[in-house]
């Protein structure tokens, strides 16, 4: 811990354990305490920790070859290829491979601009979209924004999330795209309301924009479906994925209709790094387990009951503000400031996320098991039921 709080960039929120190994739901420490893994690498680990078959996936193409640009052809990429597109929505058959959800949002930005000949970009309040400069332009939350306001992209606009009407309002003829997330992870798991996703392909359709959805954190099975899209027959023009695609290899993609991904010509777009074989070895690993293993259908059924147990919790305690998600990307908004909790929770053994002060934020990996949630769940209704009465003796 010393050595990192000395030399690494203080830019994250850190927590006070060392992670030294991992398999499936569960950490280690290095004093080989166990933990389970509720926050997953911010949605990362999707198919758990150092899978067997990701693990050998790596090791074997390791052994062949590492990196490979993109100006030279590779089997091991044509077959990530093939297996993303066979699992894709419906016309998006073209892929670009990068390195992670902020890239796969910059290509999916200039694809826009550049098939449309449009300059405006309509963006959600609420989103995050990354934080490199064209997706800190799309990403509302001042906290990340507010230093950089000078360097951010002037043509985005923003309307309120869930809204048809408002976006309706400020979608123009310059309009290039809409950017929306179907659920909003990093504000607080907000999901959309029923219709608008819809309302935004019928707006995108009327006026020649593009719909771009960033499923980077909602993608590959997370909310019970392959793609979150799904749960309302919605098809975007463009998709950004990234965060779970390999395994916990850094790996994005941006999938996009055949005439639109063609917009860009040779130069105008690319990556040192995107789609090198290792990661695409992880990748095809990893796609084929979240099938072979059923793992959208294990989300539900998990994520069906955990947030049941929360809903519980709240009908309980007045600490609780609401519950809310899909699947297994759940969020537990309280009334107070959760700091203590994750705090609390990280003694007990449990590695919790937040989002925003007040929100807790639940990425757990796929293949974490029902004991472990219910072991979860138990040990939040007994730091909720501790805050609670501490905060009602303080009254």
């Amino acid at each position: 811990m010393d050595t990192e709080n000395r030399l690494f960039a203080d830019v994250y929120q850190k927590f006070p354990v060392t992670v030294v190994r991992g398999r499936g739901a569960v950490l280690w420490d290095m004093n080989g305490r166990e933990y389970i893994d509720c926050m997953g690498g911010y949605g990362v680990s999707l198919v758990g920790h150092c899978h067997p078959k990701v693990v050998e996936a790596i090791r074997e193409q390791a052994e062949k070859l590492i990196t490979c640009h993109g100006s030279l052809y590779n089997d091991k990429r044509a077959e990530l290829l093939e297996k993303l597109v066979k699992i894709a929505p419906t016309g998006l058959d073209k892929v670009f491979l990068c390195n992670s959800g902020a890239e796969a949002v910059e290509c999916a930005l200039k694809l826009a601009v550049k098939n449309t000949g449009k300059r405006e970009i309509v963006a959600m309040t609420g989103s995050f979209h990354g934080k490199t400069l064209g997706a800190l332009s799309a990403t509302w939350g001042p906290k990340y924004r507010e230093a950089f306001q000078t360097l951010l992209i002037p043509s985005f606009k923003f309307a309120p999330f869930g809204n048809a009407e408002k976006v309706k309002e400020v979608v123009s003829e310059e309009t290039a795209a809409v950017i929306a997330e179907p659920i909003q992870g990093e504000s607080g798991i907000y999901v959309a309301p029923d219709g608008f996703l819809q309302s935004l392909r019928k707006i995108c359709e009327e006026t020649g924009a593009l719909l771009i959805l960033d499923e980077v954190q909602t993608g590959l099975g997370r909310t019970g479906r392959m793609w979150a899209s799904q749960h309302w027959n919605v098809t975007p023009d463009i998709l950004c994925i990234a965060k779970a695609m390999a395994g916990g290899v850094p790996m994005g993609a941006t999938l996009a209709k055949g005439e639109v991904m063609d917009t860009l010509e040779t130069g105008e777009h690319s990556s040192t790094f995107g789609g090198n074989p290792l990661a695409c070895a992880a990748a095809c690993a990893t796609l084929d387990l979240i099938i072979e293993e059923s793992l959208p259908e294990r989300a539900k059924t998990l994520g069906e009951r955990f947030k049941d147990r929360l809903l519980e919790i709240q009908r309980k305690m007045r600490i609780v503000r609401e519950v809310r998600g899909l699947g297994l990307m759940i969020g537990l908004e309280s009334r107070f400031d959760v700091y203590n909790l994750l705090m609390r929770a990280l003694a007990k053994g449990v590695v919790l996320l937040y989002s925003k002060k007040n929100i807790l934020r639940f990425l757990p990996p796929l293949v974490i098991e029902r004991p472990q949630l219910d072991k979860v769940a138990d040990i939040l209704e007994g730091l909720l039921r501790e805050e609670e009465q501490e905060r009602l003796s303080k009254a």
